[in-house]
This record gives structure tokens, sequence and C-alpha cells, in this order.
């Protein structure tokens, strides 16, 4: 009796074991990587992202899965995005490229954690409660690049102080666009400086926005910060250099 019923456990043991492994598959904890950007212009900035989490202990594959989510550009598409990492039921939500990530992670899920970076004041946005007590679900790191905005306007000036004229390029589409503008229009009347705002959200729109800065003989060129820009820095680089205008952009300039 004591034979048949240990042989009878084992095989019970033995049938529920590829149960088992499988329940320790699921188990992996899934990360949610949602982005404003695409991935191909933000590849440094992912595997960035893939080395910190290593040094963690986290390997992609081995005891961590990544679940990607790219807006590509398009804001329109985060919130959904957002909600199908959710339903993923994602351990973390890691929202890059500026607040629209962060603000369609946040009203996605109020329980999940969420990771966020952006160049504004979380406190304004809604993300944080404060920055010593973030309270929610949600904390990150605040850039302060749209704070920089007039500092880098002032630097310009001195690179080029023959530029009575200034082009911006903001994206009218980021959530920082209005209060960017109005950072740069009060530096340059204290600059005595004329700027001229050109809002660009896509590629191909380059060609045009820089024509526009030759026909308003515009002498320098400020890039506001914005993960689109960013991803697109060598394309502004080379049209830049081919007009031969100053390209001064997230630290980067260009004689």
């Amino acid at each position: 009796m004591r034979r048949r019923r240990f042989i009878t456990l084992l095989g019970g043991a033995a049938a529920t074991w590829p149960l088992a492994v499988r329940a320790q598959q699921r188990a992996m904890p899934i990360i949610g990587f949602l982005s404003t950007a695409a991935p191909g212009p933000f590849k440094q900035f992912v595997e960035a992202f893939q080395r910190g989490l290593n040094e963690k202990g986290f390997i992609e594959g081995q005891n961590a899965t990544i679940e990607y989510r790219w807006a590509e550009g398009r804001f329109d598409r985060l919130p959904a995005l957002a909600t199908d990492l959710v339903h993923h039921n994602v351990a973390v939500i890691t929202a890059t490229g500026g607040p629209p990530s962060a603000l369609a992670a946040k009203a996605a899920t109020s329980t999940i954690p969420i990771v966020f970076n952006v160049a504004s004041d979380p406190i304004k946005l809604g993300l944080v409660a404060s920055l010593n007590h973030p309270g929610g679900n949600a904390t990150g790191v605040n850039l302060f690049s749209v704070a920089v905005e007039p500092k880098k306007l002032e630097l310009l000036h001195e690179l080029v102080p023959k530029a009575e004229i200034i082009g911006v390029f903001v994206n009218p589409h980021n959530t920082n666009a209005e209060t960017i503008i109005g950072e740069v229009e009060t530096a340059a009347r204290a600059l005595q400086l004329q700027i001229n705002v050109v809002k660009v959200s896509a590629a191909d729109e380059f060609g045009a926005a820089f024509a526009s800065l030759v026909r308003q003989a515009a002498g320098a060129l400020l890039v506001a910060a914005d993960p689109f820009f960013t991803s697109q820095r060598e394309a502004l680089v080379a049209l830049a250099a081919h007009i031969r205008c100053l390209l001064y952009t997230n630290g980067a300039s260009l004689p």
C-alpha cells in the first residue's frame, strides 16, 4: 500500500511540474516602457535604460520582460498605449519623453507605480503632490529644461552677439510649448532681441522651417527642449550646417 501510494503521489507531482514551471515563467516581472518618441532615434536611450536595469540585476528575457510602447510623435496614441500596458499587468511603467507620456500613464492607472522624466514642474502638471513627498503612484526626475530656456538664449546671444533676430523651434504638441515661448519672449525683451517662433512637430516640416529662418534673416537658432527634437538632432545639425545657421540645442552648438 505504501509503495503504491508513493508511486501515485510521485506521478501526481510529476504531472504538476510543467504547470509549476509555467507558473514561474508567468511570475517574471513585466516592465512597461511608454515613450512619446520612436524606437530608432531613441536606440541609445533604450540601451542606457537596459544597462540600468542590468545593474540592478534585471536582465531582459532572463528574469524580466519589457513591453515597449512607442507613440512615434503622435501624442494622441499615448492614452491607448498606456491602457494597453495596464492590461498587460506590468509591475511598473517607465514614462519617457516628457509630460505627455507621464500624464497618459497617470490617467491609465492609480495603482501601478510610474517613473517619469519631465522638463517642467511635476507639481503643476498634477503628477505629484510635492517634490519631497510625491504621494500617489508616480515619481521621477525633473530635468528643469523649461527653466533653462532663457539661459540658453542668453548663451546663444553671447556666442553670436551680432545676431539681432533669433529663430526658435518649438514643438506645439509639447504641453510646455506655451510656457517655453513665454519664457523665451521675456528673456528676449531683456536682451533686446527679436525672436521668431517657428512651430515644428514633424521631420518633413524642417525644410520649410529653416527656409522661414532664411527669409527672416535670422542670425541664430534656438531649439527648445523636446524629445522630438532630441530624436531628430542629426537632421537638425545637418540642415543648420547647410544654411550656415548657428544651432544651439540641448547643449550642442555648431558655428
